[in-house]
């Protein structure tokens, strides 16, 4: 196991690995929520 300055400095990485990775899905998520977003107007699906 990595101790001390070692141990400090893998932590930060991987820190900064997860923040990324969380920017990353919240982007696709957005994304995905306006794709998946479809709102019909029923006054005009009403047929004349």
């Amino acid at each position: 196991m990595a101790r001390g300055h070692q141990k400090f400095q893998s932590q930060q990485r991987n820190l900064k690995k997860q923040e990324e990775l969380r920017k990353q899905k919240g982007s696709d998520q957005k994304a995905a929520a306006q794709k998946a977003l479809t709102h019909k107007c029923t006054v005009c699906m009403v047929s004349d």
